[in-house]
């Protein structure tokens, strides 16, 4: 990069400004992305639980082959 010159004051103060909401929109984007991970992870303990639910259900009703295993009729 060419060396800078002296900046003139309302140039420095625009690259300050430049620089705090950078860093200010870095900061949110970290933060949700923290908060989608949380989600995420909330969602598949939820999925998790819905499977093995479903499961049961289906030993409940007599049908032992589980939804994890696709069930076939017999010709």
């Amino acid at each position: 990069m060419a060396a800078r010159g002296p900046e003139a004051p309302s140039g420095r103060a625009l690259r300050e400004a430049a620089e705090n909401l950078f860093q200010e929109l870095q900061e949110h984007f970290q933060a949700l992305t923290a908060t989608l991970n949380l989600r995420m992870e909330d969602m598949g303990g939820r999925i998790e639980d819905l499977q093995k639910d479903v499961n049961d259900l289906m030993v409940q009703a007599g049908l032992e082959g589980s939804a994890q295993q696709p069930m076939v009729r017999p010709c």
